[in-house]
């Protein structure tokens, strides 16, 4: 199971429509919304990696986003070990890994 952290960010018009959305996702749980700066935090759990990143990408082409990164990261158990980042993730461009997470 891994569990992610992701603000999300829309513009203060949309926040309301934007939190129904991501609401109605599987996996996903709105945790906190300030409508006049637009930021969501988002909760995700997801069961590898994989899908992880899968999410993540969902929530970026969700209308009315203007930016979703993942902040927090944690993984309880994979059935896989990594030694680095999957070589599919990392050629994928359209997601941002930060740094400290290829370590």
């Amino acid at each position: 199971m891994n569990l992610s952290g992701i603000l999300v960010i829309a513009k203060p018009e949309w926040v309301p429509q934007v939190v129904a959305d991501l609401a109605a996702q599987d996996g996903l749980e709105v945790h906190q919304t300030d409508p006049v700066s637009g930021r969501i935090i988002v909760v995700q759990e997801a069961a590898d990696i994989h899908a992880e990143i899968e999410g993540v990408k969902r929530i970026k082409a969700m209308p009315h986003v203007v930016m979703a990164d993942m902040v927090y990261h944690y993984f309880a158990e994979d059935e896989q070990a990594y030694d680095a980042m999957p070589a599919e993730l990392a050629e994928d461009t359209s997601v941002c890994v930060p740094a400290y997470l290829n370590a």
